[in-house]
């Protein structure tokens, strides 16, 4: 398995500390996201979950049904802890093995995190997941790293063609309101699944 899919090398990261990707706080266009999202009752996913100001902000907001998945179990653990009085579903696993159906996904640096070999999956899961006409949205890196990864960046036109055989993009642009430390380093997406399966010479395709 993957460094960066192993729970020993997460567990790790948080008990050390080395967790510069964490702001400390809900991110700023998933905030703005947040706030103008209606539906109380729906059920959302939050992968990669990491500590969570998003799930919380979300629970703080009168969202009732969030599921945090996080490969870290050390991790999960001390946030069933914290969070213990809300009623926040946290889950150490692998995300590739959950199984669930879910009305909206976040993305939040968990793209980042994992081998870029492995983002056809993500694509694929992150589809499976959804409900019907289920929403996708996030803040992902629009710039690729010097240095080894995680974490790991990329291109537009590697995401656009990473994630349209399986969404309709309502939006996929630059993001204007970044955490300072993250300013015209961000694309802000929000896609909704695509439905009916075409077959064509490469294969599946979604419209």
């Amino acid at each position: 398995m993957s460094g960066t899919l192993d729970k020993h090398y997460w567990n790790e990261r948080y008990r050390t500390g080395d967790i510069g990707w964490d702001m400390g706080r809900v991110s700023p266009p998933l905030e703005a996201f947040i706030n103008q999202y209606p539906h109380l009752n729906a059920r959302i996913l939050i992968p990669g979950g990491g500590n969570s100001y998003e799930a919380k902000y979300l629970w703080d907001k009168g969202f009732t049904d969030i599921t945090v998945v996080d490969i870290s179990d050390a991790l999960v653990l001390n946030l069933k802890r914290k969070y213990r009085e809300t009623g926040i579903n946290f889950i150490a696993g692998d995300f590739f093995r959950h199984d669930g159906e879910y009305d909206l996904i976040l993305e939040q640096t968990f793209l980042s995190a994992i081998d870029p070999a492995l983002r056809e999956r993500y694509a694929q899961k992150m589809h499976q997941l959804l409900w019907l006409n289920g929403r996708f949205v996030g803040v992902i890196f629009k710039k690729n790293f010097e240095q080894p990864g995680p974490p790991f960046g990329g291109s537009v036109k590697d995401y656009r063609r990473l994630f349209e055989p399986y969404f309709n993009f309502h939006i996929f642009a630059p993001c204007i309101n970044s955490h300072p430390a993250r300013q015209g380093n961000e694309l802000f997406f929000s896609f909704r699944k695509r439905e009916k399966i075409i077959t064509s010479p490469r294969g599946h395709y979604f419209r």
